[in-house]
């Protein structure tokens, strides 16, 4: 389980909504859920090789990575729009 704090809990659902559209790559193998909590996004892996998990966790922080650069860059425009 990983806990990604963001500014807000409309920023949290954002980068949760974006992540959700991209299916796990061997998703027989990986299962994903992801949450809200406050302005928290709390994410939980299960895989079945610490191969597995290594990669998916990686593949995840740089979408997140990605995510909140692209909120910082474009802030309070990010929140208004509809995904």
């Amino acid at each position: 389980t990983i806990r990604v704090p963001f500014a807000s809990k409309e920023h949290a659902t954002i980068a949760r909504d974006v992540i959700a559209v991209d299916r796990e790559l061997q998703a027989h193998a990986v299962k994903r859920s992801m949450a809200i909590e406050g302005d928290e996004l709390v994410t939980e892996f299960k895989t079945l090789t610490v191969r597995l998990a290594r990669l998916t966790l990686n593949a995840f922080l740089e979408n997140v990575e990605l995510i909140i650069r692209t909120l910082d860059e474009f802030g309070a425009d990010a929140a208004s729009l509809k995904i």
